[in-house]
């Protein structure tokens, strides 16, 4: 793992390289603003903090990740899980609370890097796509419920609850204030058709079209609440108070976003390291992310990613290389510096309108649809994950969904898919019966292909499948050939019960064959001393060959790929 400041990208770096990637760095800064403190807001922090968390995170995540088109800053799912994990420690918009959030994404980045340096970035595969789907969906739902109040412009207790969001916006309904109102639905309108105009601006053309509106219809004095003062001036690096106790409760939070994060990342990423073909390197990817959050925790900002949204607009806005993410970084460090007095007349409702009309594309009913017509364990899994995170809460409903994948994984390999297989006429090729009707079965011997591992786990499963298909068969047993072509493993108490299994058969004049076995499985044999008891003469290559070991022919023709699959 190459950890050198200098980038391969720096080495042939070029003047039209840089007119595309200013492009892009440009178009991102103009879209990153309105949303960082858009997001922010939605973590429970004060806007400005969104802003300092997209400069020097990006600055150093284009020096040290391995995506020349991810865009890294502030996004709405690490939003929400800051707003959960800091809102269970604190109370929103104190000083406890904004430390808390800092101190989150100090974690976040030693989590991440440590599991980079580690080489762990495998760990992310507990989080299956159906549960991270399902998730991130009942997380747009809570995402957009939670807006309600700044686009109502009344009190809503936070909760990570819907139903019980949208019953305590059902009845402020009265209370809601007019303008407000006309203001948010109007920005979300305006957002979604400018979102048909790809080379528009959208959001910061309604953010700025909102604040010509409250300066010049006096919104302000009609009760549409403002950002209010946003202090000028770039973030300087401080070392975050370490509370040990505030610590140990951030842990759980710290771990989901960590994994959540990357997860998020890395899948964006590898879109768009696939359309430009060059690979990623996801270890250092984890290294990369956590240094960006150690960055933003030392700048005062929270806990980043990569997102999908920006990601997207910048590739297509030209991106090349990561310095489009530095000129992103140097766009919003002169936003800071010179137009934070005009955020004082931005609307909450304009900002919570930026995070509803964002979250509407991570509701995954394409993925539903799918898994729908092509697997229905997923799709379980997917629902499973989203009705618990809608119910229990944004950190239990991962566990949740985690939990489940795990039983389902643990499920398909202990019960992992077997086949009796028939030989194909004229050939020296067997198949699964049920899916070749000429397939043609040995009258007296069970041909069965295992698809798994032979471990621990799934030994009881063997041995009642071999009773249960001995009982259906319609003569008595001479022979069972089982295919071991699909086992690549055999641990201790596989072989202990195959040496059990071999010994009954052998009591009962039956002969056990094991025909294709690997050499992992082989040498398992060999060093058990199984190889021995079963005998040379039930080892063979392949099905056919055991069958002629048994007395019946098979075709004498060649055939490619012999081995059942």
């Amino acid at each position: 793992m190459n950890l050198s400041l200098r980038p391969d990208w720096l080495a042939d770096y070029s003047r039209a390289t840089f007119s595309s990637d200013l492009s892009a760095g440009i178009t991102v800064a103009v879209m990153l603003i309105p949303q960082a403190m858009a997001y922010a807001m939605l973590a429970g922090l004060p806007p400005v903090v969104g802003l300092y968390a997209s400069v020097v995170p990006l600055l150093v995540y284009a020096f040290v990740g391995t995506s020349r088109q991810l865009a890294v800053g502030p996004v709405a799912m690490v939003s929400l899980l800051t707003a959960t994990g800091v809102g269970a420690i604190a109370a929103s918009g104190t000083e406890a609370y904004l430390a808390a959030a800092i101190l989150l994404a100090l974690m976040v980045g030693a989590v991440q890097m440590a599991m980079g340096f580690l080489r762990l970035g495998y760990l992310v595969n507990f989080l299956s796509h159906p549960v991270l789907s399902g998730f991130t969906s009942a997380a747009a739902l809570i995402i957009g419920s939670s807006q309600l109040k700044h686009v109502m412009g009344v009190s809503i207790p936070r909760s990570h609850h819907v139903h019980s969001t949208l019953i305590e916006a059902w009845h402020q309904l009265p209370a809601a204030n007019v303008a407000t109102v006309v203001l948010g639905v109007g920005s979300m309108v305006a957002l979604f058709a400018l979102k048909r105009v790809k080379k528009l601006p959208g959001p910061l053309l309604v953010v700025a079209g909102a604040m010509l509106a409250v300066v010049g219809l006096g919104l302000a004095e009609r009760g549409v609440a403002l950002v209010g003062a946003v202090p000028s001036g770039l973030p300087t690096p401080s070392m975050p108070t370490l509370d040990m106790e505030v610590l140990r409760e951030l842990i759980p939070i710290g771990l989901t976003i960590s994994l959540v994060a990357f997860m998020e990342s890395i899948s964006v990423a590898k879109v768009f390291a696939d359309k430009h073909d060059y690979r990623l390197d996801p270890d250092r990817e984890l290294i990369g992310l956590g240094a960006s959050n150690l960055a933003s925790a030392l700048f005062g900002g929270y806990a980043v990613t990569g997102g999908f949204s920006r990601s997207a607009v910048n590739d297509q806005a030209g991106a090349k290389t990561p310095m489009a993410a530095v000129i992103t970084a140097l766009g919003v460090a002169a936003a800071l510096l010179f137009l934070t007095p005009l955020f004082a007349y931005l609307p909450k409702a304009v900002l919570a309108a930026i995070i509803l009309v964002a979250v509407v594309g991570l509701v995954d009913l394409r993925e539903v649809k799918h898994l729908w017509s092509t697997d229905r364990v997923d799709l379980a899994l997917l629902l499973t994950t989203f009705v618990a995170t809608l119910s229990f809460g944004i950190e239990q409903g991962i566990l949740v969904g985690v939990g489940a994948s795990m039983v389902v994984f643990v499920a398909r390999r202990t019960r992992p898919h077997f086949a009796v297989l028939g030989r194909l006429p004229g050939t020296r090729v067997w198949r699964n019966v049920e899916n070749y009707e000429d397939a043609a079965t040995v009258p007296g011997v069970l041909a069965l292909r295992f698809d798994a591992a032979f471990y621990f786990g799934n030994v009881t499963f063997l041995e009642d499948t071999l009773q249960r298909l001995e009982a259906e068969s319609q003569v008595p047993l001479t022979a069972v050939v089982l295919d071991a072509a699909a086992i690549n493993a055999l641990d201790s108490t596989a072989a202990h019960a195959l040496s059990g299994i071999a010994a009954k058969y052998r009591a009962r004049g039956i002969r056990l064959l094991l025909a294709g076995a690997k050499g992992p499985v082989r040498e398992v044999l060999a060093r058990t001393g199984l190889d021995e008891e079963l005998g040379a003469e039930n080892l063979t290559l392949t099905v056919c060959t055991a069958m002629e070991g048994l007395g019946f022919v098979c075709p004498e023709v060649p055939v490619e790929g012999e081995v059942a699959a």
